[in-house]
């Protein structure tokens, strides 16, 4: 069942169980992908487009949770944890450090990488690789400390 499918049965689900905050945030989602898919001029977004889009709403709930945790707003905090919440259910288990770092060492051995002026080449490989699966920055600090 492809994740657009997936969601929308969720919508119908919360929506019959009174869940406010569930449906209110699968329809955000939903409205994400609508809006990336006018934008691209594409007819659907594949899975791994779909998850690129809740990622992106993810990293935006954390960077405003942030800001309401430092301004004390706790009940707009408390808010985008459950946005969070039910965000995450739709997206891939993330990679651990052990995991990323393998990947990293042999996209290293591969590509015959020996030091940090070809980190662009070595990112741009495990981009592909690990799109969906690890969060980029987390892999960035990883190169350098390995290749540094």
């Amino acid at each position: 069942m492809s994740l657009k499918i997936r969601l929308r049965d969720d919508m119908n689900a919360a929506l019959k169980a009174g869940e406010k905050e569930r449906l209110g945030t699968i329809r955000l989602a939903l409205a994400a992908i609508r809006q990336k898919e006018v934008d691209d001029l594409l007819t659907e977004l594949s899975d791994d487009q779909i998850v690129a889009v809740l990622q992106k709403m993810m990293k935006q709930r954390a960077e405003s949770l942030g800001q309401f945790e430092a301004a004390g707003r706790t009940d707009l905090a408390a808010r985008e944890r459950a946005e969070m919440a039910v965000l995450s259910t739709y997206l891939p288990e993330m990679m651990n450090a052990e995991a990323i770092t393998s990947v990293i060492n042999d996209a290293i051995a591969e590509l015959g990488v020996t030091g940090i002026a070809e980190m662009g080449k070595l990112m741009a490989l495990l981009k592909s690789r690990l799109a969906g699966k690890a969060d980029m920055s987390e892999v960035s600090k990883l190169v350098r400390i390995r290749l540094g």
